[in-house]
């Protein structure tokens, strides 16, 4: 056999094995909180002094004051030569007129959950209580690989506490 018949064997060969062979692909190092996410809608937001949170899930419940902090979203500045694959880009947040805040749970599963919302207004008076029975998400954002993410996010507004798209 030839040089051209050892090169044509060698590659057939390689190609052949390496179509049994299930490579590991690396997953990045990213954790997980478990909990309800909140976010009080940018025309409600200014109206709400306290949040409290309370969700059930498969008999168990948790509850707690949250802490509301202003949300934002990201701005996307651009990048310094588009012409470039590797030129400088950057991006900033900016204020969304919301409040976010974090119920932390011990577990989360994708069973559906009860959460309550209460707690004041600005003008002291108690917030009507608003309750929502859904099911979390469950999702994969790094590959089936990676393993699971379950979250489960919430929006209250004026009419109500729905589940966050």
């Amino acid at each position: 056999m030839g040089k051209a018949g050892v090169l044509l064997a060698t590659i057939t060969t390689t190609a052949l094995i390496s179509g049994c062979h299930a490579f590991e692909s690396a997953c990045p190092a990213v954790g997980q909180v478990s909990g309800v996410a909140v976010t009080v809608a940018a025309g409600y937001s200014q109206e709400v002094k306290t949040l409290h949170l309370k969700a059930c899930q498969d008999g168990k419940c948790k509850e707690d004051t949250v802490d509301l902090v202003p949300g934002s979203v990201p701005v996307d500045l651009g990048c310094a030569d588009d012409s470039r694959p590797d030129g400088a880009c950057s991006a900033t947040s900016k204020p969304d007129g919301t409040q976010r805040g974090l119920l932390e749970l011990d577990t989360l599963g994708d069973s559906p959950i009860d959460v309550t919302a209460s707690g004041s207004y600005a003008n002291g008076k108690p917030l009507p209580p608003r309750t929502l029975h859904f099911e979390p998400k469950a999702s994969y954002p790094f590959g089936e690989q990676c393993g699971r993410f379950v979250s489960a996010s919430v929006v209250l507004d004026a009419a109500g506490l729905r589940q966050d798209r």
